[in-house]
């Protein structure tokens, strides 16, 4: 459940409709898709490469922003489907259990396990934390996805270590125009976000959700990819779909909190 998604047709076409207006200004109910970009001054969040320069006297491992609620225990089974033509299922699983990051910030440990054909084929521990203001902060993962028979690690990186950086996961205060980088870990990991819309509704297999915000992910890394998530609101991830450079998705199946 990484920056990337939850870290991919029925339920699939409403879900790709829903994107589609939301282009336009008319997919969703809030006025405020008609704001064209943040204020000059007022986007602090971090963009590139700059350091965080995080107080970890100021985070939290209690995560409780409305658009990613992480409670100990919530369950979210997803449905990720690759270019490869696989079908895949993913379960990720907010522990009850922290680690200290390099930076000196504590964060909560998300359990992120990916199966294909009902077995592992990667495994991923994601570090979370909140700010004061209500920012998720991604710091990193300790991964190994299965390649060849062998299971590979070189995907793991943690804020401060390396020249690795936190990332937002969730800003406190989404608005239309706002950017900001998910993660740093120069050539290996510099997902950046942008806010394309509010109030949106979106279709999975979990059901209809409404209030919903649609992003749209891009690295500097894949130039020709570009991903679109929504969020909704009280859930978290419902629908991810690449709109350039793969043929990626991921549908929520089912969540608990």
């Amino acid at each position: 459940m990484k920056a990337r998604a939850i870290k991919r047709a029925g339920a699939g076409m409403a879900a790709i409709v829903v994107l589609l207006p939301a282009l336009a200004g008319c997919g969703g109910s809030s006025g405020d898709n008609s704001q064209a970009d943040t204020q000059p001054g007022t986007n602090t969040l971090p963009q590139t490469s700059e350091p965080s320069n995080l107080n970890p006297a100021e985070f939290t491992t209690t995560i409780d922003n409305p658009y990613w609620p992480m409670p100990v225990g919530a369950t979210w089974h997803v449905h990720v489907s690759n270019p490869q033509g696989e079908s895949l299922q993913e379960t990720i699983t907010v522990e009850n259990k922290t680690k200290k990051i390099a930076d000196g910030v504590t964060a909560r440990v998300a359990h992120d396990v990916v199966y294909t054909g009902g077995k592992p084929t990667e495994i991923t521990d994601d570090w979370y934390a909140q700010d004061a203001e209500g920012n998720i902060w991604y710091f990193g993962e300790d991964t190994a996805s299965l390649d060849h028979g062998k299971w590979d690690r070189s995907g793991s990186f943690e804020a401060a270590k390396s020249g690795a950086d936190a990332g937002i996961a969730m800003p406190a205060d989404p608005t239309v125009g706002l950017t900001y980088r998910e993660e740093y870990y120069k050539g290996h990991a510099e997902d950046r976000s942008k806010v394309l819309a509010l109030g949106q509704q979106v279709q999975a297999p979990a059901g209809h959700f409404t209030d919903a915000i649609l992003t749209d992910d891009s690295s500097p890394i894949e130039p020709n990819v570009s991903e679109f998530k929504l969020y909704a609101r009280g859930v978290g991830p419902v629908v991810a779909v690449s709109v350039s450079g793969e043929a990626e998705r991921e549908d929520l199946l089912s969540y608990s909190h």
